[in-house]
């Protein structure tokens, strides 16, 4: 599908984002919660932060795993965080629980982005949307890479070369697959995914609670 900027140009892109980002602060200032209106504003710096962090850092082979971590908390998991808080602070819960449901929220997002980053390894073009690697291409290491880079020296000097020669990044993946970055990751996504669910035994049992732990196992079926 064609986006805005290739439909209407940058420029009427560029105005059509900053549109959406003052009506959602208009959306935002009518909430009359001055504490969620906080916490959604530091979503809001947090997904900049999360843009420079994956800047700074593009083919950089020595990325740590808890700094990716802390990138994803910023790009993905700190919305969802802020939401699930939110909707408990809405609810008149106490401070213990609000927490205990940004901890869920946090996990949940946590092992949301690294299913999806494993997807871009095991999904066709067709599933995607988009051609397979994509992330790795542009230079952006997530948990599979950064994984494989631990038994994989010959990972790091194809994506110090960024990609230069043909085939380059289709060896890449298949060294990716075959080093076991693609089951750490999904253990890793799963250890967060084991984190939300026990977050939310703050809740009594309900339908809702239920609901809220269906949509942890959902994420995972994603890989299964």
């Amino acid at each position: 599908k064609e986006t805005v900027h290739q439909m209407f140009g940058t420029r009427v892109a560029v105005l059509a984002g900053d549109f959406m980002f003052a009506q959602s602060s208009w959306y935002l200032a009518n909430l009359e919660n001055i504490e969620v209106i906080k916490l959604i504003s530091q979503v809001i710096k947090d997904f900049a932060s999360g843009e420079i962090k994956q800047a700074s850092s593009l083919f950089d082979c020595d990325v740590q795993l808890d700094e990716y971590l802390i990138k994803s908390y910023f790009k993905t998991a700190s919305l969802i965080a802020a939401s699930t808080k939110g909707a408990a602070v809405f609810s008149g819960a106490d401070s213990s629980m609000t927490e205990k449901m940004y901890e869920y929220g946090k996990n949940l997002g946590l092992s949301f982005q690294v299913v999806d980053d494993i997807l871009d390894f095991t999904q066709s073009q067709e599933q995607l949307g988009k051609p397979s690697g994509t992330d790795l291409a542009k230079g952006n290491l997530t948990a599979p890479v950064i994984f494989a880079l631990e038994t994989e020296p010959k990972l790091r000097d194809i994506i110090e070369s960024e990609f230069s020669e043909i085939g380059s990044l289709d060896e890449a993946i298949e060294l990716v697959k075959s080093c076991g970055g693609i089951e750490r990751a999904q253990e890793l996504a799963k250890e967060k995914a084991d984190l939300a669910i026990q977050n939310l035994q703050c809740l009594p049992q309900s339908v809702y609670r239920v609901a809220l732990e269906d949509m942890v196992r959902y994420n995972l079926q994603r890989i299964a």
